[in-house]
């Protein structure tokens, strides 16, 4: 269901709202170190999520990424919808083109109510939502 993308994205800004503020902004090769994602990738997911206002960041000698209290409020969907498009999230489980309401594939039926249980779960679940449930110790996000 999620992309390589957006599991690399949902770690970075799990591990920047979990470590960073507008005091203590985080590199780009240290959140990858510590989350063990691919550097120049993840580097170009956290810019687009910057843009975006969904995660801030500074440039300069002290610059670098971090989430401030309002980036806290965005949720899970903003995350996905910013690297991969909502459409990828209501594709066809098994990648048919056509697939839909009408037309739908042998296992349509089987996981339409819980993608949607999914996708709604993603809409109200904030960034603080996720950090509260999370110990501050990076063990689960190691491979």
């Amino acid at each position: 269901m999620l992309t390589n993308s957006s599991k690399y994205a949902l770690k970075a800004v799990l591990y920047l709202t979990l470590h960073s503020d507008k005091n203590h902004k985080l590199q780009v090769k240290d959140i990858c170190e510590k989350i063990d994602i691919p550097k120049a990738y993840s580097g170009k997911l956290l810019q687009a999520l910057a843009k975006r206002n969904i995660i801030s960041s500074s440039r300069g000698p002290k610059g670098g990424f971090y989430v401030d209290e309002d980036n806290r409020k965005n949720s899970i969907m903003t995350i996905i919808d910013t690297i991969d498009g909502r459409k990828k999230m209501e594709a066809c489980i098994i990648g048919l083109d056509n697939c839909s309401e009408e037309n739908p594939c042998p296992l349509h039926n089987l996981f339409v109510s819980s993608r949607s249980e999914m996708i709604k779960v993603f809409e109200e679940t904030t960034l603080e939502d996720m950090a509260k449930n999370l110990d501050a110790r990076d063990i689960f996000m190691s491979r």
